[in-house]
């Protein structure tokens, strides 16, 4: 153990510490009895060994409560915030770092990091922590896959540094963790994990899987993360953007459909002027109406038509030579019969075969108004959503809350979950709105609630999906981990069971028999 005894200074005002008491669930009943802000891993180490009750922290950008403490120590991760090259492909950064900060620095190097989940202002750590996931998660895959070693303070105060293929599960399916306390021996999960592009349900578990996995979407409940050792691309490949209404659902899933499998055959052949999506959004039509309602929209002069019930976001990548004046070019060339073949002249020409083309507005690379404004568009129906329950909260019943699911089925699988989303909120009366990584299989149904009676159904509908997910190979956590809400805590159980339950309560003491960390968090 390194620097143990390296003392930091304990924050007790009240005033200092509110700031600290919320996250983005905006759970009520936050409270702490102190604050810690390490800059150093001896000094994590030191709040940790010292604590009786720590929640480690980050943006506080969780939506599932986990980042809001219930009394104890609030360690907050924001002044870790070292960035260090590590080789020619892998950066260490520090727990605190804003995904933002990352990329902007990794940008003048002629680098990036390409798994990014849609809000940028998260932190390094409760990224890693979360194994979050985002739009993008259809090319590059989620945090667990681009994270190569670890600094982590366990609960006893040791500090664990981890590097990816250094230890791993043995034929018994136990890891051994050796630190002057003692040894902890973790017996590895045996139930399934589902085979999805997106799982954030609690501890990871698979035969012979890597002491590395375990720490990765464990939630702080296992260990605080000091820094995190991932890996890099070069330079950022030009991305185009395509806003495209389509009329039907079917006819927009038909449309993911074949993007999808062009953007496989791109990347198995490696042809250069093959279709290169990275990431698909939708929107359903309720979200549509919400952005018109609040007239974003006609702020961000973007027009979708009344007939739409679904629109679609697509990041085509374009490789990192393209400017915005050739992809111009070659989108006004698209039709003709003498253009030359091309990336984006393909993919405009399948809108074209669909008719979708003329009403698809595409933001070329570099053009990072346009692209701000779909991304606002896009931002618009969430933001939307909560405002309306936010709004019934204050004016109707102080009991309504955010209701809504994060899950993915296999995109194969993904209309039949779809017309599970609608039917159950329908049945029960429920205004909702539905959007989401539709590449990935990956969307939130969200219920508009108007009375406290809404709130109730909606759960009840969740549950269900749950278990419908469950049914079609899917999970019912994908990419926000499962935090202290009731809800997600009881689709945890649900998915898995209760021996499964039981396992990972096990995992949990054979690394913290005091029940320090993250209390409450996942399923304590």
């Amino acid at each position: 153990m390194r620097g143990a005894d390296d003392a930091v200074a304990i924050v007790q005002s009240p005033d200092e510490i509110a700031r600290y008491l919320e996250d983005a669930a905006h759970f009520t009943g936050g409270r702490a009895d102190a604050l810690g802000r390490p800059r150093t891993e001896a000094e994590v180490a030191h709040l940790v060994r010292t604590a009786s009750r720590v929640l480690p922290v980050g943006a506080q950008s969780s939506v599932t409560g986990g980042a809001t403490p219930d009394g104890g120590l609030v360690l907050s991760t924001e002044r870790l915030t070292s960035i260090q090259e590590s080789g020619q492909d892998h950066f260490r950064v520090g727990a605190g770092v804003p995904l933002a900060t990352l990329q902007n620095l990794l940008a003048g190097r002629g680098r990036w990091y390409a798994p990014t989940p849609t809000f940028t202002g998260a932190f390094v750590g409760g990224v890693v922590s979360t194994n979050a996931a985002g739009a993008a998660t259809f090319k590059y895959g989620t945090t667990r896959a681009w994270t190569d070693g670890l600094t982590v303070v366990l609960a006893c105060g040791h500090v664990l540094d981890i590097m990816r293929g250094e230890t791993t599960a043995d034929d018994s399916g136990a890891i051994e963790i050796q630190c002057p306390h003692g040894v902890h021996r973790v017996r590895i999960g045996t139930y399934r994990m589902p085979d999805v592009p997106k799982c954030s349900a609690g501890y990871f578990a698979a035969a012979g899987m890597d002491l590395i996995d375990l720490f990765i979407g464990s939630e702080g409940t296992l260990g605080v993360i000091v820094d995190a050792t991932v890996r890099v691309l070069p330079a950022r490949p030009a991305v185009a953007m395509a806003l495209v209404p389509v009329d039907t659902e079917a006819d927009a899933l038909a449309l993911v459909d074949e993007l999808r499998r062009e953007s496989r055959t791109t990347w198995a052949s490696g042809d250069p002027r093959g279709i290169d999506v990275a990431a698909i959004e939708s929107l359903d039509r309720r979200s549509l109406a919400v952005i018109r309602e609040d007239g974003v929209d006609r702020q961000q002069g973007v027009s979708i038509p009344p007939t739409a019930a679904v629109a679609l976001v697509i990041h085509l990548e374009l490789g990192a030579g393209m400017t915005s004046e050739v992809a111009r070019d070659q989108i006004a060339d698209a039709r003709s019969a003498s253009a030359p073949d091309s990336a984006i002249g393909r993919f405009c020409r399948l809108l074209d075969r669909r008719g979708l083309f003329d009403d698809t507005e595409m933001v070329m690379p570099g053009d990072g108004r346009r692209a701000e404004a779909l991304l606002a568009v896009r931002e618009a129906a969430p933001v939307g959503v909560n405002r309306r329950a936010g709004h019934a909260k204050r004016l109707v019943d102080p009991r309504i809350e955010k209701t809504a699911a994060d899950m993915v089925v296999p995109f194969e699988r993904f209309s039949e979950m779809s017309a599970i989303y609608r039917d159950g909120f329908e049945r029960r009366g429920l205004d909702y709105a539905i959007w989401g990584h539709v590449s990935d299989g990956n969307v939130h149904p969200n219920v508009i609630p108007r009375t406290y009676a809404d709130v109730v159904a909606g759960r009840e509908a969740i549950l269900e999906f749950g278990r419908k997910a469950a049914s079609l190979g899917g999970c019912p956590l994908a990419e926000h981990g499962v935090g202290r809400s009731p809800l997600k805590q009881a689709l945890l159980r649900e998915f898995y069971g209760a021996g499964a339950i039981a396992e990972m309560r096990d995992i949990k003491r054979a690394l913290d028999p005091e029940g320090k960390l993250a209390p409450g968090v996942i399923c304590q």
